[in-house]
């Protein structure tokens, strides 16, 4: 098990910048592969983001290719997000999820994270 708490968020205009940050607990922090999820009012969990344990494969959702970029820093057990050119339909809460055993072909997979943070709220004014 590893605790996990973002932040960073907050209300940014259209256009603006956001970095998102994840801590982690734990000392195998390496071990997990970490992915980013938003949830926007009255929508379901979508995917945002993934990265692997030694950052060597990233993936994003088509609707933030270019504009987001996942990295972490295993010294500091600590993933981020960074949100450029943000749009108003990226507006929601923004949560960071964890697995050990997650593999490559299913790191978009919402049901396969087995830890989760409480979410942090991003707010894109137009």
């Amino acid at each position: 098990q590893v605790q996990l708490v973002e932040s960073g968020g907050g209300l940014v205009q259209a256009g603006g910048s956001l970095r998102l940050s994840c801590a982690a607990s734990g000392r195998t922090f390496n071990s997990y592969a970490m992915g980013w999820f938003r949830q926007a009012p009255g929508k379901e969990r979508e995917f945002v983001a993934a990265i692997g344990r030694s950052s060597t494969y990233t993936f994003y959702a088509d609707s933030v290719k270019d504009r987001f970029t996942i990295s972490r820093d295993n010294a500091k057990n600590t993933v981020y997000l960074q949100m450029n050119s943000l749009k108003p339909e990226d507006t929601a809460v923004y949560y960071c999820a964890a697995d050990s055993r997650i593999t490559i072909a299913t790191m978009r997979r919402l049901g396969e994270y087995s830890n989760w943070g409480q979410g942090t709220q991003v707010t894109v004014s137009s």
